[in-house]
């Protein structure tokens, strides 16, 4: 996890505020995984009734937020994680019966959009952070979010790549340097409008970028594509 990722989630949580929502024109699409039938009924009974989620019946390629409910960040949790960020634009938000900073820092670099543990998991809440993270927030316990700061302050931790970029990511950065649009770069790479749009969300919040001409340049200065 970079700093960049660590300063947006310690402004997404300062002051035990929470998730800042972003008002959207439409719900936030979403699907809810869990390995516990009754987990996942029970999720869905609390998500059905709020205007602010639209459910979608089963896995669904084009949903803007996988809910994913665990026990832990196991390597099953893991392998979901890098499913769904290699496969298409969908945010994930994972809810976790138990988790620490070590698991935090591994779901971070498989993609997680947003972390609540199931104890916290109340419905206003719980719908709270689906809709930043939908939005391009980004979320994660406070307790949690003290504990990493202070281990990556430290050192960061093995295998951590602070300045990489996915293939995907460089690709589209590469497109958007040579002039191409969103449209365009969609249709090179065969991904939707709403991927090349998220990649490039993505990377402008892990470097604290403006806009995607800041994060060509950045890139290009950094020698990362």
């Amino acid at each position: 996890m970079t700093a960049a990722q660590i300063d947006q989630l310690r402004s997404a949580t300062a002051n035990g505020r929470g998730p800042t929502l972003t008002p959207r024109a439409e719900p936030t699409t979403v699907c809810v995984q869990a390995a516990d039938p009754l987990s996942h009924a029970g999720v869905v009974a609390q998500l059905r009734p709020r205007p602010e989620i639209r459910l979608l019946d089963g896995p669904d390629p084009d949903a803007q937020i996988l809910l994913l409910i665990a026990d832990t960040v196991d390597d099953d949790v893991r392998d979901q994680l890098r499913r769904t960020q290699r496969t298409n634009g969908t945010r994930t938000v994972l809810v976790a019966t138990a988790i620490d900073q070590h698991q935090v820092v591994s779901a971070a670099e498989c993609g997680v959009g947003g972390i609540v543990r199931r104890a916290d998991a109340t419905p206003d809440h719980l719908v709270a952070v689906i809709t930043s993270v939908g939005a391009g927030q980004a979320h994660l316990p406070g307790d949690l979010l003290a504990q990493l700061l202070t281990e990556v302050g430290r050192v960061a931790p093995p295998g951590l790549h602070l300045t990489r970029l996915s293939s995907r990511e460089r690709d589209v950065l590469r497109l958007v340097a040579e002039g191409q649009n969103t449209a365009q770069i969609a249709k090179m790479l065969s991904f939707s409008p709403r991927t090349v749009k998220n990649i490039l969300q993505r990377v402008t919040i892990r470097y604290q970028l403006p806009n995607r001409t800041a994060a060509v340049a950045y890139a290009m200065r950094e020698g990362l594509i």
